[in-house]
């Protein structure tokens, strides 16, 4: 269930007032969290949105029947504070083993400090009921998540299907940088992640300059999303001070490949990885990395800055990458020149790379964590299969 949906109607429940993206969602938000202004009417609205998306909740359970229900998200960050409160309302209602998957908690963000939320973030941002088990995407957020609730967590990082060998470049994809406006021999330095400011694109922006090389582009494959646009003017102007080619490139890539009706060819971020030379992840905070975990999955040489959950839950397990604590020396430069002049280097530390990430962040990985969390729902004997059965796999 959600407000924004791609799946198939039969194995899904769309429910606009889902999405925080709703119109009357953004102007709850925005009067909340912006303005920082509550009215009795506007919480009567909010009330009103929760009893309607709680019928929603109705709907998908009487058309599934579900004896499990995962939350993705939607009980950690209040950018939709009348699902949190109607999600959080159903499971107490129904009983319902619940697993709370939390990638971003209010306190997390300045922006969500608000005292005209306060009651709606201490309920149900998260909510602390029996029948809720809540996992984490980092130890550091599973710390202050036990000091702000009193509740235990499991750890359950960002994760690939590392079994499943990357794709090549093909007939489809193999005219990318054509597309794009890319030299066949630049360097293309890629930045795959959202234009907000915690992501530190000064820094790749700043190394695309010291390298100095003939021919180099700064590729970003995300927009500024939720966190408005001023930083992407800041960025550009930066760029352009700096004399580097930056390429922002959200409006090329897709979920699917697809060609419009212009003829313009929309790519996937699987294909910008396989025309990339070396990611850059200057991050000062993350919840965890998908980047990290995307780029070891192809086998790209990573220049990473060693933010806190870095620092805490990754880099112990031993991956070879090019780290730096918040800025740029000339000794770090140095080693990125060996680094891009070496291809046998590059080939071993992606050799490495790929098996702890097979090891650590792998399907494999995760299977074992979700039996974990279900022998705590069913026990530790196996699910009957006739109740197995009542469930096709999609």
């Amino acid at each position: 269930m959600a407000g924004d949906l791609d799946t198939d109607p039969e194995i899904s429940h769309f429910a606009s007032l889902a999405s925080f993206q709703n119109p009357e969602i953004a102007a709850l938000n925005e009067q909340i969290f912006h303005s920082k202004n509550r009215t009795r009417l506007t919480s009567r609205r909010i009330q009103d949105i929760k009893e309607a998306l709680k019928d929603e909740l109705e709907s998908f359970y009487e058309k599934f029947r579900f004896n499990v229900m995962v939350v993705e998200n939607a009980l950690s960050i209040p950018l939709n504070i009348p699902l949190g409160l109607a999600i959080t309302e159903f499971i107490t209602e129904h009983e319902i083993s619940t697993i709370a998957h939390h990638h971003d908690f209010f306190w997390e963000r300045q922006r969500f400090n608000s005292l005209a939320a306060i009651d709606y973030l201490r309920n149900s941002f998260p909510p602390v009921h029996p029948c809720i088990q809540h996992v984490v995407i980092n130890s550091i957020a599973g710390d202050e998540l036990s000091r702000r609730a009193g509740v235990s967590w499991t750890l359950i990082p960002n994760i690939l299907d590392f079994k499943e060998k990357p794709p090549v470049i093909d007939s489809y994809s193999k005219d990318f940088r054509e597309q794009i406006g890319i030299a066949e021999d630049s360097l293309v330095v890629l930045q795959p992640t959202r234009i907000v400011s915690r992501k530190g694109i000064e820094i790749s922006i700043e190394l695309v300059k010291r390298l100095e090389y003939p021919k180099t582009v700064l590729l970003i494959t995300h927009e500024a999303g939720d966190e408005g646009f001023e930083y992407r003017e800041r960025i550009e102007e930066y760029a352009d001070f700096m004399g580097i080619e930056m390429k922002i490139i959200a409006d090329r890539i897709a979920g699917t490949r697809k060609v419009l009706e212009n003829g313009t060819k929309l790519y996937t971020l699987e294909d910008v990885y396989l025309h990339t030379d070396v990611v850059t992840y200057p991050s000062l905070y993350e919840g965890f990395g998908n980047t990290f975990i995307e780029a070891i999955y192809f086998r790209k040489p990573i220049i990473i800055n060693r933010y806190p959950i870095f620092e805490a839950d990754i880099e112990p397990k031993g991956f070879e990458v090019v780290k730096f604590n918040r800025y740029l020396t000339q000794q770090k430069i140095d080693e990125i020149h060996r680094l891009l002049d070496d291809k046998k280097q590059q080939e071993e530390m992606a050799e490495v790379n790929f098996m702890l990430g097979w090891r650590y962040f792998s399907y494999e990985f995760l299977t074992e964590k979700l039996e974990q969390l279900l022998m705590n729902i069913f026990g530790s004997k196996k699910i009957p299969p006739e109740k197995i059965n009542k469930f096709k796999r999609t």
